[in-house]
């Protein structure tokens, strides 16, 4: 695998009872780990998910249910899935208005996912979702001009510097890609201060294009 700072994505869960008051902070906490697994653009997708999958064993299990909440990487999707006790109340597809904040049941699922589906079990069921991503391995990151220049950069760096690129040729993981970025930066702001411009206006100025870049995803 050829793959520059490689971004782990490891699997996780949560426990809950399923209660509508819970939603809003599964909905936060999901939010941050797929942003901080740079996901950005399935943010919203991935809040819809789990927020229909628990409204799902709310109606029909029942409010207080003891519910587990897990987030993986199945090869390059993102999988989501909801635990609960009870493998006789199985999601149906039913038709719901676009508008409408709640009661899409498994219809907004079935929209926007790549795929879902419910595994049972003897004494629980577990309803999960896949949404695709760009990626083009599991611990990859997101494509783009931007990240395939920089990946360029860091791979030239890290031989100049004869940083250690690990076992696969090619590949640099997170902590020598950090500071081969982290020499990039350094030698560039000593470029623009012998040129006599001010490397915190350039900081400055690359942040905000680096945050109007994210906002704009």
């Amino acid at each position: 695998m050829d793959c520059t700072g490689c971004t782990p994505r490891r699997a996780w869960r949560l426990p809950f009872l399923a209660e509508l008051e819970e939603v809003a902070a599964l909905r936060r906490i999901l939010r941050l780990h797929v942003e901080r697994w740079g996901l950005h653009d399935l943010s919203e997708a991935a809040e819809l998910c789990v927020s229909e999958l628990v409204a799902n064993v709310i109606k029909h299990v029942g409010p207080g249910t003891p519910t587990t909440l897990a987030v993986s990487m199945n090869g390059t999707r993102l999988r989501i899935e909801v635990h609960d006790p009870d493998p006789r109340a199985l999601p149906t597809l039913v038709h719901a208005d676009a508008d409408a904040e709640t009661g899409r049941g498994m219809a907004l699922i079935e929209a926007i996912t790549d795929r879902w589906g419910v595994d049972l079990a003897p004494a629980r069921k577990v309803t999960w979702c896949e949404l695709r991503t760009n990626l083009k391995t599991a611990d990859g990151h997101t494509t783009g001009p931007r990240v395939v220049r920089a990946t360029n950069v860091l791979r030239y760096y890290a031989d100049v510097m004869n940083l250690p690129t690990g076992a696969t040729v090619g590949r640099l993981g997170t902590a020598v890609a950090q500071e081969a970025a982290i020499s990039v930066i350094a030698d560039l702001l000593h470029w623009f201060g012998a040129h006599g411009r001010d490397p915190d206006e350039v900081l400055e100025r690359a942040q905000t294009h680096f945050e109007a870049d994210v906002e704009a995803r």
